[in-house]
């Protein structure tokens, strides 16, 4: 099976989509072959990576429906070694479509189980706790939460874990959590610091040693459609996404 990664959290604004392009684009750097997966309606992946959202059949939404084979809807990016499915926004309907449909949480798996080519997938999932994102849960066997370093994240995460465990005795008992992600943390507020020390309190080693800080050019290269480690390799954001790449890679070895 291909070695899938869900970024997920129910909350919007966290950070996800920031850190599957820059998460894909450090380990595409250093030789891996990657697969990024926009299941998020929105399409901020696709637009990320500078690319156009697709269309109908021709995107993630015929791949998670099972009407694709995913390899017809595979793009190039400029960064070597990593590719993309676009989102669309017919994503939306989807999850209506697949309530009718038998094995409705089986339908990512069986469309991505022949992707062993690729070293990652990393899925981008958008919020909520809908069918898109228990067929992410489902075809995935690790995952990563992104947490914003603010009050209010912390709030959906004991209902987030939940949903995991729920998914783990039933459908997928493979399923782990790779390691939650302390995102947009501001070092000048107080708030920022009490929030990551509650959440490693709580959690241990399973928060990423790595924090991702509040910066504008994570922000600035998001609106020029390139990750932020080609905008400014030397800017705050960019380091702290490759020093994510090298712990995710430790944390895969141990």
């Amino acid at each position: 099976m291909p070695n899938v990664v869900a970024i997920i959290n129910q909350k919007g604004g966290v950070g996800k989509t920031t850190t599957a392009v820059n998460l894909a684009t450090a380990l595409s750097a250093i030789g891996k072959n990657v697969l990024v997966l926009d299941l998020d309606p929105q399409g901020n992946t696709t637009t990320g990576f500078g690319l156009s959202k697709g269309r109908g059949l021709q995107s993630s939404y015929g791949v998670l429906l099972g009407l694709t084979d995913p390899r017809e809807v595979i793009l190039k990016t400029y960064v070597s070694g990593l590719f993309i499915i676009s989102s669309t926004i017919d994503l939306a309907a989807a999850e209506i479509e697949l309530f009718s449909q038998k094995d409705r949480d089986q339908k990512l798996k069986q469309s991505i189980l022949d992707l062993v080519e690729y070293d990652y997938i990393f899925i981008d999932c958008p919020p909520g706790f809908g069918l898109i994102n228990i067929n992410a849960l489902n075809a995935s066997n690790k995952i990563i939460v992104p947490l914003q370093c603010e009050f209010y994240a912390l709030e959906g995460l004991a209902q987030l874990f939940s949903t995991i465990q729920s998914v783990r005795n039933t459908i997928n008992r493979d399923l782990i959590v790779s390691g939650i992600l302390l995102t947009m943390y501001d070092r000048r507020n107080s708030l920022s610091s009490m929030v990551a020390s509650d959440v490693r309190a709580h959690f241990k080693n399973l928060v990423f040693n790595t924090v991702i800080p509040r910066n504008v050019r994570i922000s600035e290269a998001s609106s020029h459609g390139k990750p932020v480690i080609l905008y400014d390799v030397r800017s705050a954001g960019a380091i702290s996404y490759i020093e994510l790449a090298r712990e995710f890679l430790d944390r895969e070895r141990k």
